[in-house]
């Protein structure tokens, strides 16, 4: 039977973050200032490549989540991220106590964490996306991860980063974990991605308890014009 996590994207836009949703035909994508994410149908015809460029514009370019399609003959990838995709199978979730709940009001110091850890795609309003919990020392945001992508009964953790001065101490293990506990509050999976390049992460999230689905590709691409 197939599953939410099969086309991630396009399920939490069709189901928890629908309200994000901005539609052409069978397309969906996130806000540009929410993630750079669109979404196809799991059957994506020549008719969906076309809504594609009207909804992004010529010239622009989409990042197609979590998949195995690409685009028709004329379309250029500019990018190609293989992935792993991780869910949970006996994570050994808790609160944490040092962490603190962030909001619109600590974007600033979030966007200057991602820009200098770099875990991946962060906008300025990617916080609206679910939780994001941090770990402040000397009153300086040091370490955070949240939620991303919801596919209904699942919710990705992401953005998980500390910053190089606080690394080796288990700052991002401790909030992967109570993200998750979070998560399974409300009855929901936790689950990940990550680049399959980037393999001391995975060794981590593995060691927590997570387990390997399946390896999707993220797939950048500009429209023709």
């Amino acid at each position: 039977m197939a599953s939410p996590l099969d086309n991630p994207a396009w399920a939490s836009l069709t189901g928890p973050h629908a309200h994000f949703a901005e539609r052409r035909g069978r397309v969906l994508r996130y806000p540009e200032d929410v993630a750079p994410f669109l979404a196809l149908p799991d059957d994506p015809g020549e008719q969906d490549w076309r809504d594609v460029a009207e909804l992004a514009g010529p010239g622009e370019t989409v990042v197609v989540a979590a998949t195995a399609e690409r685009p028709p003959s004329g379309w250029e990838v500019i990018g190609l991220t293989s992935g792993v995709q991780l869910v949970d199978e006996g994570v050994a979730a808790a609160p944490e106590p040092e962490a603190v709940r962030l909001g619109l009001a600590d974007v600033p110091e979030m966007l200057d964490l991602v820009e200098r850890t770099k875990p991946g795609p962060f906008r300025k309003r990617t916080v609206e996306l679910g939780t994001y919990l941090g770990i402040r020392r000397g009153g300086a945001l040091v370490a955070m991860a949240g939620e991303r992508l919801h596919p209904p009964g699942y919710t990705e953790i992401s953005a998980v980063c500390t910053d190089p001065a606080h690394r080796g101490e288990g700052l991002a293990t401790r909030l992967v974990l109570a993200v998750a506990a979070g998560i399974r509050e409300r009855g929901e999976t936790p689950m990940m991605h990550a680049a399959a390049s980037n393999t001391s992460a995975i060794r981590l999230y593995l060691s927590l308890g997570f387990a390997l689905r399946k390896r999707p590709d993220f797939v950048a691409v500009r429209v023709p014009g």
